[in-house]
């Protein structure tokens, strides 16, 4: 596995620094059992009541399901560690657990549904819109670009390939529209909107303010559909995250250009703002900025970050829908930010460089990752190699700042 040979590399075994118990997004009582809400409610609460003698060689942490260990693994440098034992069940979880309950979930321009599974983990459903091998229309504007589900697959195994490890869990899944979702929905408004096609496949088309319509609507075959499953984050009521606008920001209109489009010296002005002025923030971004060159999505506005650790943390690459939807073109503007900026973290290019070469390389790398999920192949092989080809782009940049 080139994959396992890789996470043994020198490169991909930096220690993170001491974790403290203020570094840690939840202080565990060892005392404490997991015990599900009596009333109903589909939330986790510990039981003040725990049993202080636990069996035998069992601490609370055993009887955690998966979500709850990762919620608990959390912490100040990453949302879960490299070698991380959970890591083949938690998505083992999000692919083949039952599912108790699908509501949609509000706001947001497409359709996506919150799945509840009987030990009370949750996860965001994105359906299926288009196949492998269409690629997005070239006259198509980034922010009227369809969402794709295999892109969220995609997304967080380069993520966790890269390093960063910032985005949430996410599998692929085949899920049966009617037991699954019409069935067990207890969302009045999605309800009303399922019906039977022409061809005699089940669909529904859900609320939302941009693609939910009769025309857009979501159809089995007769009633299986594809989605990604991504592992939620901890409620905000329990985790709160601030939710930061992306300097680099596009205009999201269709004639209007952002000011750092118009002007070349625009990372000066970012270096004095906070929290830009200090720390690795700007470092941070100018990672995901290649991470979103390398899968040619245009659509960062916002990150987000845990607030209980201030600005001293990582970014979290949520929402990766419109990645993977052009092979055939390779989006320079998305790399803004280290162009303007000519800043990367060394770790960061170390490893860009190691995957530009052989046995690593970068899309052997992920074809093999993506080998293991349910929906395999997950990407057509056309954005395989796209990948290996924007790399050295990335390459080529960092060595055009280091020639300056």
């Amino acid at each position: 596995s080139k994959l396992a040979a890789l996470f043994k590399h020198p490169l991909y075994n930096i220690p993170i620094p001491e974790v403290t118990e203020k570094d840690k997004l939840f202080v565990v009582n060892p005392m404490e059992k997991f015990s599900l809400h009596s009333s109903g409610s589909d939330e986790w609460v510990s039981s003040s009541k725990a049993e202080t003698l636990l069996p035998t060689g069992k601490t609370a942490y055993d009887t955690y399901p998966t979500w709850l260990k990762f919620h608990v693994g959390i912490n100040r440098y990453e949302l879960y560690p490299r070698q991380d034992p959970l890591m083949p069940a938690l998505l083992r979880d999000l692919a083949t657990q039952r599912i108790v309950s699908s509501v949609q979930k509000s706001g947001g321009t497409q359709l996506k549904l919150i799945m509840t599974f009987p030990n009370y983990g949750q996860a965001l459903f994105k359906p299926m819109k288009q196949t492998r091998d269409q690629e997005t229309p070239v006259d198509f504007f980034y922010f009227s670009d369809f969402e794709r589900h295999n892109a969220e697959i995609a997304a967080f195994h380069l993520d966790r390939i890269l390093d960063f490890r910032r985005i949430p869990p996410v599998s692929g899944r085949l899920v049966n529209i009617t037991k699954e979702i019409r069935d067990i929905t207890t969302d009045k408004k999605l309800a009303k909107t399922f019906f039977i096609s022409p061809a005699g496949n089940i669909c529904f088309y859900g609320e939302c303010s941009y693609y939910c319509s009769t025309e857009h609507a979501l159809c089995g075959k007769p009633d299986r559909l594809e989605g990604s499953m991504a592992a939620l984050l901890p409620d905000k009521t329990l985790a709160k995250r601030r939710s930061w606008r992306s300097p680099w920001r596009r205009s999201y209109h269709k004639s209007k250009k952002a000011e750092w489009e118009m002007n070349p010296n625009y990372c000066a002005q970012v270096r004095e703002t906070p929290p830009y002025d200090r720390g690795h923030r700007l470092l941070d971004l100018i990672d995901m900025t290649i991470l979103d060159f390398l899968m040619g999505n245009m659509d960062r506005h916002h990150y987000e970050t845990f607030e209980k650790f201030g600005n001293d943390t990582f970014l979290l690459h949520l929402d990766n829908g419109r990645g993977f939807g052009r092979h055939s073109r390779d989006e320079l503007s998305i790399l803004a930010p280290l162009q303007q900026c000519c800043s990367i973290k060394k770790s960061t290019y170390l490893r860009l460089q190691l995957l530009a070469t052989q046995p690593y390389l970068l899309s052997d790398l992920l074809r093999e990752a993506l080998a293991a999920d349910p929906l395999s192949p997950v990407l057509a092989e056309p954005h395989l190699q796209a990948l290996d080809r924007r790399l050295g782009m990335v390459l080529t940049m960092v060595g055009r700042c280091l020639a300056k």
